[in-house]
């Protein structure tokens, strides 16, 4: 990903702090703590005396030239940048919020079609303009939770106590993996079963060589299991089997590049638990081919990726007094 330069210069003036101290809501950043600033976002980077502004912009575009995810997305370490240099903590000049900081870097990511907020966790994210995929600092589903996001956790659990399978695919996965950087995320079959060949969603995935990967989902609202019978709240995976067998060997049409193409992995989703016993059942019946193809997902998986990646929950799952009111007649 390229910036132009004086947007990169302009956030490089900002890392620095270069305003007059009156009027600044950047703190002044001297060689050691450009430095220490750097090495906060997990880089390895040591000031070297030189120019401390051009030095930033450099280290700037090297970071931009990582490997990402879309053309939407921006580089993770360039992400923990502006995290950092947004810290509610550094406000100068200003309340927490820094609504003066705030805007003196989106007049600098406006160029390049970004945009920076501050989420209900208070932290900085940046968000593409043009199709509103954020770019947080860390997407690690296994790192501790805050207060805030374990909150959301629960209203998300709650929701999906009592979703169906199609609001569990429209309101959450589909809005999930187009964040999580999958493109053309289609859901099919839900009007027309007989079109669905084993698969609720099909998507792509981009790799940073430009190579492509194909996906396809099966969706199951509850528990998948290994148990004789299959329940009101629960799957036996056996179901599951030959939906998977259709999702390998039937082609879906991609449209972009005008052919059929085979799907590379099969994503089994449940809005329940997904058992051991299931996982191992369906991995024996498989070949060798067929089982290091499919990927497992459960309720887990899914909660936790929607914290870290910061969507908004569905209306649904927000309490009544968070809804707006209606209007009157």
């Amino acid at each position: 990903m390229r910036f132009q330069r004086r947007t990169v210069m302009q956030i490089a003036d900002m890392i620095c702090g270069n305003f007059p101290h009156e009027s600044t809501f950047f703190h002044y950043r001297s060689s050691s703590l450009l430095t220490e600033f750097f090495s906060d976002v997990g880089t390895d980077y040591t000031h070297d005396g030189s120019t401390r502004q051009r030095w930033v912009a450099d280290r700037l575009e090297e970071i931009l030239q990582e490997p990402h995810a879309s053309s939407g997305k921006l580089p993770a370490t360039f992400a923990r940048v502006i995290w950092r240099l947004m810290d509610p903590a550094d406000a100068t000049n200003e309340d927490h919020q820094r609504p003066g900081a705030l805007a003196i870097i989106n007049s600098a990511l406006a160029r390049e079609g970004f945009e920076a907020y501050y989420a209900p966790d208070r932290q900085c994210y940046v968000r593409h303009l043009a199709t509103n995929t954020t770019t947080a600092p860390e997407h690690n589903p296994h790192r501790p939770f805050s207060t805030a996001e374990l909150q959301r956790r629960d209203q998300l659990r709650a929701y999906l106590d009592k979703a169906s399978e199609d609001e569990l695919t429209e309101e959450i996965l589909l809005p999930l993996f187009r964040q999580l950087g999958f493109h053309r995320v289609t859901a099919v079959g839900h009007k027309d079963k007989a079109l669905e060949y084993g698969k609720d969603i099909w998507m792509k995935f981009t790799l940073p060589t430009q190579h492509v990967l194909y996906f396809g989902l099966q969706v199951k609202k509850g528990k998948l299991d290994a148990s004789g019978v299959s329940r009101a709240d629960n799957t036996n995976v056996a179901e599951i089997y030959n939906q998977v067998l259709m999702m390998l060997s039937h082609e879906i049409f991609d449209p972009e590049f005008g052919k059929r193409v085979l799907v590379d992995h099969a994503f089994i989703v449940a809005g329940g638990e997904i058992t051991k016993q299931a996982r191992n059942w369906l991995g024996n019946v498989l070949d060798a081919t067929q089982r290091r193809s499919i990927i497992f997902m459960d309720r887990n998986d899914i909660l936790d990726l929607f914290v870290v990646t910061n969507l908004p929950l569905p209306a649904a799952a927000l309490p009544a007094s968070t809804w707006p009111e209606e209007p009157p007649f």
